[in-house]
Formats: structure tokens, sequence, C-alpha cells
């Protein structure tokens, strides 16, 4: 790798994640996108003006409306002169997100990013396949968005929650083990939450309600109560005499992330802090 452009982190803003039809249900992902673009800008200090382009990860996009990322950008309050796409890599959208601007700084192609990702599972849609050209007799079929366009492995034509339990088989990953980690997980996130490790990331989110103003600022999924008596008494989710269960799953969410990824040098040139390399 060449290091005449070195790809930095100057600026990152998440939401809280929020639980499926939770706190975060009535924001779609692009509003979810443009609170966390607006707030990494904020706190980097970058000049709006001189980004070259926002790049955002986004997955359940039906009905989302065209150009996700672009819609993002440009409610975030970002010049409208500024490109910006959308990249689904399912899973680890956001993230290739962060990549595809790191790689372009690196070949020397742009300066200045936004990166990352945007999701709101509560909003996806559900799909009346076959409907514009009409069922002429029989039952229809309603599909479900959510798990279609996120959840199905379109190769093996299952969930991926059966992906999951293939897996634990092929590796000898028990049901122990998973209900552990899992338990683990919950215990060490919520300890993270009361100590507050998390705030400095989280951007509020302030939802309107009929009776007044509600503040998210904390990550909905975690179940600091969970235990192992409580985790082993869960029936297994996808198939019978299966290991995968609600309790070792991870669950639906919605939320965002982005972060301000710079040329090292452009970072010097314009007084921008260096938080991490890429």
């Amino acid at each position: 790798m060449s290091e005449e452009h070195i790809a930095v982190i100057v600026g990152a803003a998440r939401t809280p994640t929020g639980k499926f039809l939770g706190g975060l249900a009535s924001f779609t992902a692009p509003q979810l996108g443009a609170l966390v673009i607006k707030e990494a800008v904020r706190r980097s200090g970058i000049a709006p003006d001189t980004i070259d382009e926002v790049i955002m990860g986004n997955v359940v996009s039906a009905g989302v409306g065209q150009s996700p990322a672009r819609q993002a950008a440009i409610h975030s309050g970002l010049p409208v002169d500024i490109p910006a796409f959308t990249v689904n890599k399912v899973c680890g959208s956001g993230l290739k997100a962060v990549m595809l601007a790191a790689q372009a700084i690196r070949a020397g192609d742009e300066q200045a990013f936004v990166a990352g990702g945007m999701e709101s599972m509560s909003n996806a849609p559900y799909l009346l396949t076959k409907a514009r050209t009409g069922y002429r007799m029989g039952n229809g079929e309603i599909v479900d968005a959510v798990v279609h366009d996120g959840l199905w492995c379109a190769f093996e034509n299952i969930h991926m929650g059966n992906e999951a339990e293939i897996i634990a088989e092929k590796f000898g990953v028990t049901r122990e083990e998973q209900d552990r980690f899992s338990l683990r997980s919950h215990q060490k996130a919520a300890e993270a939450t009361a100590a507050g490790r998390f705030k400095e990331e989280i951007v509020p989110v302030e939802v309107k309600q009929k009776k007044g103003t509600v503040v998210v600022e904390n990550d909905e999924p975690i179940r600091g109560d969970s235990t192992m008596d409580t985790l082993t008494k869960l029936m297994p989710a996808f198939q019978e005499g299966g290991t995968v269960t609600a309790g070792n799953a991870p669950g639906l969410s919605d939320g965002a992330s982005a972060t301000v990824v710079v040329e090292r040098d452009f970072a010097k040139a314009n007084g921008l802090t260096e938080l991490a390399r890429i």
C-alpha cells in the first residue's frame, strides 16, 4: 500500500440503537442518516463545502425512495452539489462505505468524505408481488421486505437464522456457548451504558409524540437483566432441536452512524484533529 495518501477519521457520531418498532421507529433510514451526518460533520470541524462525496450503506431500501444516501446528505444540511451514493453489502454495508472512502483517498481521487450506514427495519414495507400484472385467480402473497431483502439468503433460499444453525453445527458451537456469549455481551453493554462510555459517540434523538417530546439517548436492545436461567428456557427460533434462540441471536433494529474520512495532509491543512488512521 502506498503511504503517499493516508486516510484518517476526524469525526464520528451514531444514533442510539433502536429496537424494532421501538423509540426510533418514526424515522426513516435517510432521516436517521441525516442526523448522524450533520453531527459527525459538526464534531469534526470540517467546512461542509470541502466535502467531496457522501457514501452511506443501506440494506432494506424498498420504499425508501431514490438515492437514500443523497436524501440523508441533503437533509443533513450539506451543500446540494455534493454527490452521494448508497452501498448495499448487507450487514457490512456501513463498513464498506468507510472502506470505499479510504480507498478513494489512498488512490488520490478525492480528499474528504462522509461515510457510514443507516437502517430502519421498522419502516420496511410489505410487498404485494405480481400485483402489477394481476392475480387473475386464487390467493396472492404479501412479502415482508425485512425478511426478503434483509434476512433471507437469495442463493440458498433460507433464513439467516437457519444459516446460523448450519454454521453452529459445522463448527461445533453449542447452545450453551451461544447463550453464554450473548449473556456476556448484554452484560458488558449494560455496564458500559451505566458507566456513560457511549455518551460521547451517541447523538440523542428527539422523538415527537402526542404527549410531548421524548429523547432516545441509550441503546434499546440491551438486556442487562438477562441470566443464563432465562436464556436456557427459550425455545429454538428457527428449527426444532436447534441452538439459535431469540435470546442469543441479534435482534432487528433501527439506527445510523457516520464518520468523516479525509486525507491526512488535508486534515493538517484544515486544522482537523485525527482520531484514527484507516
